[in-house]
C-alpha cells in the first residue's frame, strides 16, 4: 500500500497527477432516477452538457448522445435544464432485471 502525501509533500495548487482516475470509479450504480433521452425531440442544444456535474453525456460530431450510466447518478439536473423537455426522469427500478 503506497503511503500517503502529508500536507507538505502536497504540489502547490493541489495538482492532479494522474487525472483519468475518476474513469475508475464507477459511480452510477447507486442511483435511484434515470434521464429518459428522447432523441425525437431533442434540439442538441447542448445545455443539458454544460450543466451535467458529473460530465455524463457525451457528445460526437456536435451532437449529444446517450447518457452514459456508468457515471451518471440521476440528480435530474439535465432534465431540469432541457428546454424541449426532451429527458424524462423515470424511477431506475424500472430498467433493471
Amino acid at each position: 500500500m503506497e503511503k500517503k502525501k502529508g500536507w507538505k509533500e502536497i504540489p502547490i495548487g493541489g495538482v492532479i497527477e494522474n487525472p483519468p482516475t475518476s474513469l475508475k470509479n464507477k459511480t452510477g450504480a447507486w442511483r435511484a432516477f434515470r434521464p429518459v433521452w428522447d432523441e425525437k425531440k431533442c434540439i442538441n442544444c447542448m445545455i443539458c452538457v454544460a450543466y451535467c456535474p458529473d460530465m455524463s453525456i457525451p457528445v460526437k460530431d456536435g451532437k449529444r448522445m446517450e447518457t452514459n450510466f456508468d457515471y451518471c447518478k440521476g440528480c435530474g439536473i439535465c432534465a431540469s435544464v432541457c428546454p424541449v423537455k426532451a429527458i424524462t426522469m423515470e424511477e431506475e427500478s424500472k430498467f433493471r432485471d
